[in-house]
């Protein structure tokens, strides 16, 4: 394995998958929220700039392919963790999750199965686009679990119409609006919305995914 700038940058986005679960063991809310949000996002950025400049600096390797799918998945999958439980379990975020998770095992196992033959599942540009779409989702929730735990901490246990009359007595910090919406609500409902295409890409990905290896499935006659 060589050590080169491209292959350092996809094992460190491998480490940063479990620091992003760290993150809610070292540090008190919301500043858990901004450290999870702030190292999911570099860990992102480095997803693109690993497979650019092993393009670029032709230093890609079987260790990189091999890796950089990984990483990936270590990301998504204990980012979504993690935001579904801070999430209260959110339906409307389980069910996106579920289709997220189940598709990349099932892929997982296929690549296993087919073993020397996994080169035909390699990652298409619409792999790719599902992979940016989930990343994009994830750090949008992020940003909303922080902002409602904010918004959570100026009620204090109040309630909205009590609330609002703390603020109008100067007895409390007016919370800031997005629109009509609470920006928690709005980045809540925005990330949501995110992750729903984000499953949808994925379960097509998945599909193709099959379609491809059946032959290889079907017992010889």
């Amino acid at each position: 394995m060589n050590w080169n700038l491209p292959n350092i940058l996809t094992v460190l986005r491998l480490i940063a998958a479990p620091g992003v679960a760290i993150m809610f063991l070292y540090f008190h809310r919301p500043w858990a929220d901004w450290a999870a949000l702030t190292l999911f996002v570099g860990a992102a950025v480095t997803d693109w700039f690993d497979g650019y400049l092993a393009r670029l600096w032709k230093q890609e390797s079987n260790f990189g392919r091999m890796l950089d799918p990984i990483a990936d998945k270590a990301m998504v999958v204990i980012a979504l963790v993690i935001i579904t439980g801070y999430s209260g379990m959110n339906p409307w975020l389980i069910l996106p999750t579920t289709v997220i998770l189940f598709r990349e095992v099932f892929v997982s196992g296929l690549r296993e199965f087919l073993g020397a033959r996994a080169g035909l599942l390699r990652v298409t540009k619409l792999a790719k686009l599902k992979t940016t779409a989930q990343m994009v989702a994830i750090a949008v929730l992020f940003l909303g679990t922080g902002l409602e735990y904010l918004e959570g901490l100026s009620l204090q246990g109040m309630t909205a119409e009590s609330y609002v009359a703390a603020v109008e007595a100067g007895l409390a910090q007016p919370l800031r609006p997005c629109g009509s919406l609470g920006c928690a609500t709005t980045a809540t409902l925005i990330g949501l919305l995110l992750i729903w295409i984000a499953a949808i890409l994925t379960a097509i990905t998945g599909i193709d995914y099959f379609i491809k290896a059946l032959p290889y499935l079907r017992d010889d006659k």
